[in-house]
């Protein structure tokens, strides 16, 4: 029983991580957002469009990766249903995304999945991120380029 119990303290905790994860980035606060990753934590965009790395590594990194996130999208993070895992420490998430881009005011919404590992401390150590860029791409291009070709997104300063 024992085991069981810590295995739901463990998957609670693992789980109130990503939902900080959610809050920090919507709220903008990116040196208070990397504090929840391991010092050596991956970040991985799978589906990640020109402009955007595919991996980033190391604390350093991720702040400099997410810099530019709050100028760029006002966004909060919603609905979010967490499914349970075998591992505790591993967290699968489902949110929508509602928001705006802030350069075109065009809104940004999309539902997102995300598969997290946590380490014995609840922090990061590597994040799976599945969202489509074709819709940050389509909410960062003005309304007047309706023909110009698909574009990258760029967090980074």
């Amino acid at each position: 029983m024992t085991v069981m119990k810590d295995d739901a303290a463990r998957r609670a905790a693992a789980q109130h991580t990503v939902a900080e994860h959610l809050r920090l980035t919507a709220a903008g606060q990116v040196e208070e957002w990397a504090k929840l990753f391991a010092p050596d934590a991956v970040l991985e965009f799978p589906y990640a469009p020109p402009g955007v790395p595919m991996k980033v590594t190391g604390r350093d990194a991720l702040v400099a990766h997410m810099s530019n996130f709050p100028k760029i999208f006002d966004v909060e993070f919603v609905d979010m249903t967490f499914h349970e895992t075998v591992d505790p420490s591993l967290v699968v998430v489902e949110f929508r995304s509602k928001g705006t881009a802030r350069p075109t005011g065009k809104p940004y919404e999309q539902t997102c999945i995300s598969v997290v590992r946590t380490d014995s401390d609840s922090y990061i150590t590597h994040y799976l991120d599945y969202w489509n860029p074709l819709v940050a791409i389509e909410a960062l291009t003005p309304h007047d380029a309706s023909s110009a070709p698909i574009r990258g997104v760029n967090f980074e300063s």
